[in-house]
C-alpha cells in the first residue's frame, strides 16, 4: 500500500476507527511542556490511613505539583485530622500545602482560629468553601458566622490584612454543571463572581467528564466578567459505582459512554485502571487543546491513577526528585470523606 492509498472501509468497525482517528489524533509526545498539576487529599481517620496518605504524597511529590490540598469536613468535622495531615505534609514533602476551610456551623471567631493555626503551620493557601449543612438542616449557618463563601473569603482577607500573610492565596469552588442548590445557572455564576470579587485568587471546579461542559462554563464565566483562573477538577475513576454515587449527590452528569467503557470490569481491576487512566488523560488532552494548562486531581488518597494520567500528559518526575515506591493498592471503595465539593 502506498502512502497515498485510501484506507479500505471493509467493515463498520474499520470505518468507525478511521473516523475516530480523523477526528482526534492521539499524539505520541507530551501535549504541552507547561502543564501544571495539583493534588487533593482527604484527612485519614486511622493510623493505616495516615500511612497511606504519606505513601500517596510521597509517590506524587516527584511530579512537582504547584500545591497539594487537604479537605475539611462540613462544620469542621475533620478539623483535627486535617491539621495533622497538613502538618505531616508540610514537614515531609517539599511542596506547598493548602488547607480547606468551611464556615457552616462555625462562628467567625472559630474560623479565625483555624486560619491562625494554618498560618502557624506555614500554610499560605486556603481553599474556602461554604460547607454542607448538617443532615436534616437546609442552611447550617450559626449566629456570628459567615453566611456564604463570598463572606468567608472577605473575612479571610480581613483576617490577614496588614500581616506577612496578606498575599495568602485563596481558592474557591466552581460548578460547571451548576451547584445543586443554586436557583439558576446565572445565580451560580453571580455567586462565583462574588467570591472572586471578595478576594479569591482562583476557582477549582467540581469534577466532570465531558470536556465540552467545562469549556462552555469557562466561556460563560468569562462573559460574566470573571477573569481569575478557573482550574478543572479531574477525578480518575477508581470506582465506577462510587463515582456515580458522588455525581448524584453533587449534580455532576455521568455520560452513557462511561457505562460502555466500565461495564463488566468489576472483576478486572487492572483493565479498569488502564481504562480509567486513558479516560482521564483524554479528558485533559482535549482541554489542553483549548488552552487549559492547569489541572487539579482528586486523588482519593490513591496515587496510581493520578500518576499514570500525569505520565500520559507528559508530567514526569523531575530528575532530582527522590523516587518513591507505589503504596499498596487500597481495594476499598471511595471514602465517604472523599471530595464531593457540593459546598459553594
Amino acid at each position: 500500500m502506498t502512502a497515498d492509498a485510501p484506507i479500505a472501509d471493509t467493515t463498520p468497525v474499520e470505518r468507525a476507527t478511521r473516523d475516530r482517528l480523523a477526528r482526534r489524533p492521539w499524539p505520541a509526545t507530551p501535549i504541552r511542556s507547561d502543564i501544571e498539576v495539583s493534588f487533593e487529599f482527604f484527612p485519614p481517620a486511622t493510623p493505616t490511613g495516615e500511612r497511606k496518605l504519606a505513601a500517596c504524597a510521597s509517590a506524587l511529590a516527584p511530579l512537582r505539583p504547584s500545591f497539594v490540598s487537604v479537605t475539611y469536613g462540613a462544620g469542621g468535622s475533620t478539623q483535627d485530622r486535617t491539621q495533622r495531615a497538613i502538618e505531616q505534609l508540610a514537614a515531609t514533602e517539599a511542596v506547598p500545602v493548602a488547607g480547606h476551610l468551611t464556615c457552616v456551623g462555625a462562628t467567625r471567631e472559630t474560623v479565625g482560629g483555624v486560619i491562625d493555626t494554618y498560618l502557624n503551620t506555614g500554610v499560605r493557601h486556603i481553599v474556602a468553601l461554604r460547607g454542607d449543612p448538617p443532615e436534616g438542616q437546609t442552611d447550617g449557618t450559626v449566629d456570628g458566622g459567615y453566611r456564604s463563601a463570598a463572606e468567608l473569603v472577605a473575612g479571610i482577607r480581613r483576617h490577614v490584612e496588614g500581616t506577612e500573610a496578606a498575599d495568602l492565596e485563596i481558592s474557591v469552588g466552581a460548578y460547571p454543571e451548576v451547584h445543586p442548590r443554586a436557583v439558576s445557572a446565572k445565580a451560580d455564576l453571580d455567586n462565583l463572581k462574588a467570591k472572586i470579587d471578595a478576594g479569591a485568587t482562583r476557582a477549582i471546579t467540581q469534577f466532570f467528564f465531558d470536556p465540552a461542559v467545562f469549556l462552555r462554563f469557562l466561556d460563560a464565566a468569562r462573559s460574566a466578567g470573571i477573569t481569575a483562573p478557573i482550574v478543572p477538577g479531574i477525578m480518575p475513576v477508581n470506582s465506577y459505582e462510587g463515582i456515580k454515587r458522588f455525581a448524584a449527590r453533587c449534580g455532576a452528569s455521568v455520560p452513557s459512554w462511561l457505562d460502555d467503557l466500565f461495564g463488566g470490569l468489576d472483576d478486572a481491576p487492572e483493565v479498569r485502571q488502564m481504562v480509567a487512566a486513558t479516560v482521564a488523560a483524554e479528558q485533559c488532552r482535549r482541554l489542553a487543546e483549548h488552552g487549559v494548562r492547569q489541572f487539579h486531581f482528586y486523588t482519593l488518597n490513591k496515587p496510581e491513577l493520578t500518576a499514570a494520567t500525569c505520565r500520559i500528559l507528559g508530567v514526569l518526575p523531575t530528575p532530582d526528585a527522590p523516587g518513591a515506591e507505589s503504596p499498596e493498592a487500597d481495594t476499598a471503595g471511595p471514602s465517604a470523606t472523599a471530595p464531593q465539593r457540593t459546598a459553594s
